[in-house]
């Protein structure tokens, strides 16, 4: 029993263990139609086959009682036997014949021997009691045409699973392709492109299951929409609703007499103002109405003098002076978030690097948290990997939100020796703020660009 359970046990952990291969919808109808169509072709065969096997020893019979009559005539008129294969009484007659024709009866049989062809009997009483019968072989003329019906019939099966495989393909790899567009369309969706639509981006006038999904995708993009649209407005609301207490609180904490409890108090108003002023500024860049305010800027210079103005303390090392086309505000507001956070949340020295249109930020502390790495930032989640850190999450929200409305990319990585696994300690992390080449125009959109050779 223990080796038993061994053994089960070590299956399932090689399935396990197994990789999965990933077949395309395209291969998986054909094969299933090439399956179809030999099993149809197969049966058709054998039927076909049987039915003209069947047909040709029918004829054969008939054509051997015929002439067994036929010499049955001659031989009682002339008492000869003028038909090659006649005998009378023959030894190697079949018993089961012999015992019709002794019971009075004409009759024709069939011999089937383990090799060779049919041998076709046929038999009649006489009338001095003795038995006439007739001994002829399946002709090899018929053979033959056996042997073609077989060769054409193996020919066209083939034919049939090779038709089946290349309409599979066809077939298969219109749906795939159908499917292709929608997982690709689900993707854009999944990603914030809240303007494109599952169906209509497969295209076609066929109506299948495929235009029935890509409704259900739409209308669960829709709904998930309209929900996100909703949090955010009584996000908003909430946040413009705090803004005037808040400021009269803080307004309030100023009057206070000075002590250890005035500063406490100052110090949690002040924090209040500004988690409050975060979530509105969140709610803003969740509602993709924010625009980019262009001006052009050399980006080695600029990220200089800001971190020199906020942290002397701090090195910044220009490779590659860059000339851009951003917006300086939205950019201080997010290398200011990063170098915030990684204060905050890892440990000096903080280095920046500007090296043509990218700009890195690096710590030395634990580095950021797997969920963090996996799923991007997301608010009310710190940067620390214990949540004992101080902070709101929002910090590295609304950079990445700010980095979206500059067209740029903002990625997050842990620094690990070369080669060392993964459960080896961090000894850094570093955000990376990729400005695009092109910045988008004070509409939102990216400018249109001429194609090569015009």
């Amino acid at each position: 029993m223990r080796s038993t359970g061994r053994w089960r046990a070590g299956l399932a952990a090689l399935r396990a263990g197994a990789p999965k291969l990933r077949t395309g919808v395209r291969w998986k109808i054909s094969a299933a139609i090439a399956l179809v169509g030999a099993l149809v072709a197969i049966a058709l065969s054998l039927v076909v086959h049987n039915a003209a096997r069947v047909s040709m020893l029918d004829n054969a019979r008939d054509l051997a009682d015929e002439r067994v009559q036929i010499a049955q005539r001659n031989f009682e008129t002339s008492g000869r036997t003028n038909f090659p294969g006649i005998k009378i009484d023959d030894p190697g007659i079949p018993k089961d014949l012999l015992v019709k024709a002794r019971a009075g009866r004409r009759a024709t049989y069939i011999a089937e021997p383990s090799d060779g062809a049919p041998d076709i009997w046929a038999a009649v009483p006489l009338k001095d009691g003795r038995i006439l019968s007739l001994h002829t072989r399946f002709t090899d003329r018929s053979a033959t045409i056996m042997k073609d019906l077989d060769r054409a019939l193996l020919i066209g099966s083939i034919a049939v699973v090779f038709g089946g495989c290349a309409l599979g393909v066809l077939i298969g790899g219109q749906l795939s392709q159908r499917l292709r567009k929608a997982a690709a369309a689900a993707g854009q969706v999944a990603k914030g492109d809240t303007d494109v639509r599952v169906r209509d981006a497969i295209g076609g006038v066929v109506r299948d299951e495929t235009d029935d999904l890509a409704r259900a995708v739409d209308a669960m993009a829709d709904a998930l929409q309209q929900r996100i649209e909703a949090e955010r407005r009584v996000t908003a609301d909430i946040a413009h609703e705090l803004r005037t207490p808040v400021t009269g609180l803080l307004t309030a904490a100023e009057l206070l007499p000075p002590g250890r409890p005035t500063e406490l108090v100052r110090d949690r108003a002040q924090a209040m103002r500004t988690l409050v002023e975060d979530v509105l500024e969140v709610a803003r860049l969740d509602g993709a109405s924010e625009r980019a305010e262009l001006q052009d800027i050399l980006l080695g210079e600029f990220v200089s003098r800001r971190v020199a103005a906020r942290d002397s303390g701090v090195e910044v090392r220009v490779v590659h002076e860059s000339e851009v086309t951003t917006d300086p505000r939205r950019l201080e507001r997010v290398l200011t978030n990063l170098l915030v956070n990684a204060a905050k949340h890892g440990r000096p020295p903080v280095e920046v690097t500007v090296e043509g249109r990218v700009i890195r930020v690096r710590d030395h502390g634990p580095g950021f948290p797997e969920d963090l790495l996996a799923d991007g930032p997301s608010r009310f989640r710190t940067g620390s990997r214990d949540r004992a850190g101080h902070g709101h999450g929002l910090g590295l929200t609304i950079a990445a939100g700010q980095a979206r409305v500059l067209g740029a990319r903002l990625t997050f990585r842990n620094v690990r020796p070369a080669g060392a696994p993964e459960h080896v300690p961090a000894e850094g992390a570093v955000a990376v703020l990729w400005l695009p080449e092109h910045a988008p125009t004070n509409t939102g959109s990216f400018p249109m660009l001429p194609l090569p050779g015009n």
